[in-house]
């Protein structure tokens, strides 16, 4: 199993990626919400860190890069291998919204559909890298894609030097993990979860990564069926808590955004704040509180 990345590797991919994606901001709301607004990155989600990372690390063949993702991973690596003059394959399973893979084909990727789950279009994706030499990409459990994740809380960390909670949406586990790796036990790392897409909290209570089903209004975006290896080992060791919130928290949290804010997010990017709106996680007096809004990847009429 490959460990945690260190805050040497997170600094290192920070100073790599900078002239490819954007530092975004923060916006401190009423009652003392601080928004991390990474939904405002390129590609439209957190995720564009990580495969701006793999692929400025890796040494990219003839053959470009796969990933397997229906989702945000899939559009990272699209948008990050055309602005560096790659090739990319995306597989996704044949249930994906065709409007998905509309916006993959429109980045220029080459899609793939293929079986069902996830899981299929994950060994599919594999097994066309063994056959092409195409570099593998891998959406939240890869040394390179979690480092890239960990320098959203780089940013954190300098734009809100006094945070003491950082309030992060789990699915696969990477960004958590790469938050988790930075901060390292210094400012409080919280997991959030939908009851329906529980892959760490049911990890943690297991004690290994098992399993789960899941389903729900932010199964999209964090509907990983297993929590990824890196993302596991640094919650063990570094994330406080683990909660989850129900769907209907979710949708009040993405309407909230939209009302206080005038910001579309999607429902895997509001779950970390759902938990402050729905006391989920109560903070205490004078608690500085991050909650990360990790993408946007949605249609705006579904909020409005």
């Amino acid at each position: 199993m490959t460990g945690p990345p260190s805050r040497e590797d997170i600094a290192v991919a920070a100073d790599l990626i900078a002239p490819r994606i954007r530092r975004t901001p923060v916006l401190e709301m009423p009652g003392g919400i601080v928004l991390k607004l990474e939904l405002l990155q390129v590609s439209g989600t957190f995720k564009a860190r990580g495969a701006y990372h793999l692929l400025m690390s890796s040494e990219v063949p003839a053959a470009g890069v796969v990933a397997a993702s229906g989702g945000n991973f899939g559009l990272a690596i699209a948008y990050a291998a055309r602005d560096l003059g790659h090739h990319a394959t995306v597989f996704v399973p044949e249930t994906a919204p065709s409007a998905k893979a509309d916006r993959l084909r429109a980045l220029g990727a080459e899609v793939v559909m293929i079986g069902t789950r996830y899981e299929q279009a994950l060994a599919a994706s594999i097994a066309h890298g063994d056959d092409s030499g195409a570099l593998f990409a891998h959406a939240y459990d890869q040394p390179a894609v979690v480092s890239g994740a960990g320098t959203c809380a780089l940013e954190i960390a300098d734009q809100v030097p006094d945070v003491d909670t950082v309030l992060v949406a789990v699915g696969g586990g990477g960004l958590i993990g790469g938050v988790a790796s930075w901060f390292r036990g210094g400012v409080r790392v919280v997991a959030v979860e939908t009851e329906s897409t529980p892959t760490l909290h049911s990890a943690l209570v297991a004690g290994v990564p098992v399993d789960v089903e899941v389903s729900g209004v932010a199964a999209s975006a964090l509907g990983a069926t297993r929590i990824g290896s890196i993302g596991f080992a640094a919650a063990r060791q570094w994330v406080d808590r683990s909660l989850l919130v129900h769907d209907d928290d979710v949708v009040r949290a993405q309407r909230w955004l939209w009302d206080e804010a005038r910001l579309v997010s999607e429902p895997g990017g509001a779950t970390a704040l759902a938990a402050l709106l729905s006391g989920a996680y109560r903070p205490e007096d004078g608690e500085r509180v991050v909650a990360l809004v990790c993408g946007a990847n949605v249609d705006p009429a579904s909020i409005t």
